[in-house]
């Protein structure tokens, strides 16, 4: 969506989010690594505080889209969430979110998980709430993003005709 389809609405730049966390044992699987539920939680929640943060409305999931788990992390590890809103609809936004894990000792970090979340802002009575600012994109990275965002966001809504059609 370009700051042309909503004229009335400010437009703001959507900033990377960031946290971190360590890795314990009640985390892990019985080879010492992160549980996939566990690294799609943590997802999830970076992908809310990034929408949050970019609304300033309370924001609940729609959807988890494609997921890539690309190397386990292990327990002692150190995982840092970085979350980006990088597409805005009506009342839902398309953020995604990389997953790095860093070896405490040695510094070495590495991508593990990247992933794509539909958020939906919501309203006092749990309704859709329309998402005030628009995308502002700065630069070639934050439109090739875009276009991500927007081919996802397409992707849903075409799921959801299917299902209210009945044809897929």
């Amino acid at each position: 969506m370009d700051n042309t389809t909503f004229p009335n609405r400010p437009a703001r730049a959507a900033n990377e989010e960031r946290m971190a966390e360590i890795i314990l044992p009640h985390q892990t699987n019985g080879y010492g690594t992160m549980f996939g539920g566990d690294v799609m939680a943590l997802m999830d929640k970076a992908a809310a505080i990034a929408a949050l943060r970019f609304c300033r409305l309370p924001v609940v999931t729609a959807s988890t889209e494609r997921i890539d788990f690309r190397t386990p992390i292990g327990q002692g590890e150190i995982v840092e969430a970085f979350s980006r809103v990088i597409y805005v609809g009506r009342s839902s936004m398309v953020v995604r979110v990389h997953l790095f894990a860093e070896h405490p000792l040695i510094g070495d970090r590495r991508l593990c998980t990247t992933g794509y979340f539909s958020m939906v802002a919501i309203n006092r009575e749990g309704g859709p709430a329309p998402v005030v600012p628009q995308l502002l994109l700065l630069d070639d990275d934050a439109r090739a993003e875009h276009a991500v965002g927007a081919e996802i966001h397409a992707a849903i809504a075409a799921r959801r005709n299917s299902r209210t059609t009945g044809r897929s």
